[in-house]
């Protein structure tokens, strides 16, 4: 029987079906569910710095009035964030004693703010690792792109020098030079790069004329963007990669295996299918491996990476293939 281990996180894991960020994996009955599935690691639900700083501003500004002291504010700060902090280190700790596969702690930033350095905290409770969810969307033109993208060394600098267990990011495609990125930050130190967060996206409500909530849940196609850079990048970077969006099914996530990833982060299809899905995914893709003759991972993880002189077939000439032409009638 083939087996399914693999590298990614800065450790080995039993299965390359990651349980990816969500509320299902704050929930510990939910995490249990998903490590007896066959998840080969579980990134615990965000730590939000939006949430955070949403719940600072709201009580700061009830009691403003009532205590201007700025030295009382920043004690109060403090508070907020400890609380936070708190409740999530009970979250690792309880999820330590209950699984027996790593539990990556996440942590969603928008900023490069000191609160990154209470990541040792994080250390201290036991995860087995940190994913940094990093995500600015280059819409404030105050900011040029050199400051939007120095953003990613900051907060990586900082948690780097604060903890000692193994460090990966997640981050959007939002870069007016991607792949440059990404092989730039792979040569921070860190231990992994998850190609793409998936954030909120709005839509319109045409009929009552205001700003909505588009689809939360990624969709099946959605996996063809990061199969895309995972296949383009898998060569030329200095730390391993992941694939999350659109992963719903095992042809998927051997797809990106065999364009270089490591593991593949599933999140939507837990909730359209339950967390027992991910043991169907595992067995599909033993089965598949079983077929082709290979017996780890390795064997074919990477075998459809860009390699140099197959650049063509993640780039635009695939598209002229079927559409290009010289009819201009």
């Amino acid at each position: 029987m083939a087996s399914l281990t693999t590298q990614f996180f800065g450790i080995e894991l039993k299965s390359p079906v990651v349980a990816a960020s969500c509320s299902l994996t704050g929930n510990i009955e939910q995490i249990e569910n998903l490590a007896k599935a066959g998840a080969g690691a579980i990134v615990l639900k965000s730590l939000f710095e939006e949430e955070i700083d949403a719940q600072l501003q709201e009580e700061l500004s009830e009691r403003k009035a009532l205590e201007p002291d700025p030295e009382y504010m920043d004690y109060f700060d403090y508070i907020i964030k400890d609380e936070n902090l708190k409740n999530y280190t009970n979250l690792i700790k309880q999820a330590k004693q209950t699984v027996d596969i790593p539990v990556i702690a996440s942590v969603s930033c928008i900023s490069a703010s000191d609160w990154v350095v209470f990541s040792r905290k994080l250390e201290e409770a036991g995860a087995d690792a940190l994913e940094l969810n990093l995500f600015l969307l280059p819409a404030d033109i105050s900011r040029d792109s050199a400051a939007n993208e120095q953003f990613y060394f900051d907060a990586i600098t900082k948690v780097l020098e604060n903890v000692r267990i193994p460090v990966t990011i997640k981050i959007s495609h939002y870069f007016s030079n991607l792949g440059q990125m990404i092989q730039k930050l792979s040569k921070t130190g860190i231990a992994g790069i998850t190609l793409f967060n998936r954030f909120y996206a709005p839509d319109i409500d045409i009929l009552n004329e205001q700003v909505v909530t588009a689809d939360v849940l990624s969709q099946v196609s959605d996996y063809q963007m990061p199969l895309r850079w995972i296949g383009l990048m898998a060569d030329q970077v200095d730390c391993p990669l992941a694939a999350t969006t659109g992963v719903h099914t095992a042809e998927t996530a051997i797809k990106m295996l065999l364009a270089g990833a490591g593991v593949v982060q599933v999140a939507s299809v837990l909730y359209q299918e339950g967390p027992e899905y991910i043991a169907k995914m595992n067995e599909q893709i033993k089965s598949w491996m079983d077929k082709k003759g290979y017996d780890r991972i390795n064997d074919f993880k990477g075998k459809l990476a860009n390699k140099k002189k197959d650049v063509v077939i993640y780039e635009r000439a695939q598209f002229m293939k079927y559409f290009g032409g010289k009819s201009y009638s």
